[in-house]
């Protein structure tokens, strides 16, 4: 296909996924709107991932395999940073390389943002386990509504899903904004909340676009299994979500319970002395914090929360 400037930017980091990738590729190669470019940032991967590859890239030139340079810290932020720099796309779609693209998965965020004064689409992912066995949903009626700076909130506490995958953005999201290379889990949660804080408005659509693969050795299966480096990289990028809401004032009462709460989880890296060091609060609403972290065990235990809150963030 012969194009100068692609329409779509799709950046997919790689690292070690040569059993998953071709099949992934294929995907997007499935894709009906066709004015797309494909950046395949290889994370230093030692598997034979570029062999497998190599017959995909020799017969469709809109796929470019690269290595990620030093320049750009190793890890899935540094390799989605160096794509960002790179990309030529009017709009920047992020994949992972062992998950399914829906067929029209391009087409209709690329209609939702033309068509609408939007600076996002979000769509709905599932999950899926194993070998890929889905009847594709080729219907175009779906219900949709508006994101914006009201929402923050429910992005932040996960009530409104912001998978790294489930998202098209407009390129100029990124202009001034890149993921924080040290962070090696939740770097998309930490960076999409900048963007969202910020006061862009996006349109989320009731059609599901994008299937991800579940396995043991993904980042969040890792987490899971209480890796630590997963879990200083949550840790560090809780600090910096409460620091840009705190700068830009959309830390709710609400909020700031949520981050406390979830500190309880992360105590071996002192995270509420953290987050309140952070918030620079007077002394006696300080103190008021301190009380109210001291006796959230027994009230959550009160509850019946306790140890789903220790289930999903202690060792």
């Amino acid at each position: 296909m012969n194009f100068i400037i692609p329409k779509v930017t799709i950046i997919m980091a790689t690292y070690n996924r040569a059993r998953f990738i071709v099949e992934t590729l294929e995907s997007v190669q499935n894709q009906s709107f066709l004015d797309w470019e494909c950046l395949i940032i290889d994370d230093g991967g030692t598997d034979n991932t570029f062999e497998v590859v190599a017959p995909v890239l020799e017969q469709d030139k809109r796929f470019q395999f690269l290595k990620r340079p030093d320049i750009y810290l190793k890890g899935l932020p540094g390799c989605r940073n160096y794509g960002l720099d790179l990309a030529k796309g009017e709009y920047i779609i992020f994949f992972d390389d062992d998950d399914i693209v829906h067929p029209q998965n391009l087409e209709l965020c690329v209609l939702e943002l033309t068509k609408n004064d939007t600076s996002f689409c979000r769509y709905i992912r599932n999950v899926f386990f194993d070998d890929f066995d889905f009847d594709f949903d080729y219907l175009e009626v779906y219900a949709s509504f508006y994101i914006d700076l009201k929402d923050i909130e429910r992005i932040l506490k996960n009530e409104l899903p912001f998978n790294s995958c489930a998202v098209m953005w407009k390129k100029e999201c990124f202009a001034n904004l890149r993921f924080v290379e040290h962070l090696m889990y939740a770097e998309e949660w930490e960076l999409y909340s900048r963007i969202i804080s910020s006061g862009i408005r996006g349109i989320s659509i009731d059609k599901c676009l994008f299937f991800g693969r579940k396995h043991p050795d993904s980042n969040t299966g890792e987490f899971y299994r209480n890796d630590p480096i997963r879990r200083a990289s949550y840790a560090k990028a809780i600090l910096l979500v409460v620091g840009n809401l705190k700068e830009k004032q959309l830390l709710s009462y609400s909020l700031k319970r949520y981050f406390v709460q979830m500190s309880l989880g992360f105590k071996e890296f002192n995270l509420f002395n953290q987050i309140l060091d952070i918030l620079e609060l007077p002394t006696f609403e300080k103190l008021k914090w301190q009380i109210f972290y001291g006796t959230l065990p027994l009230r959550l235990l009160a509850f019946g929360k306790w140890k789903k809150i220790k289930k999903l963030y202690k060792k």
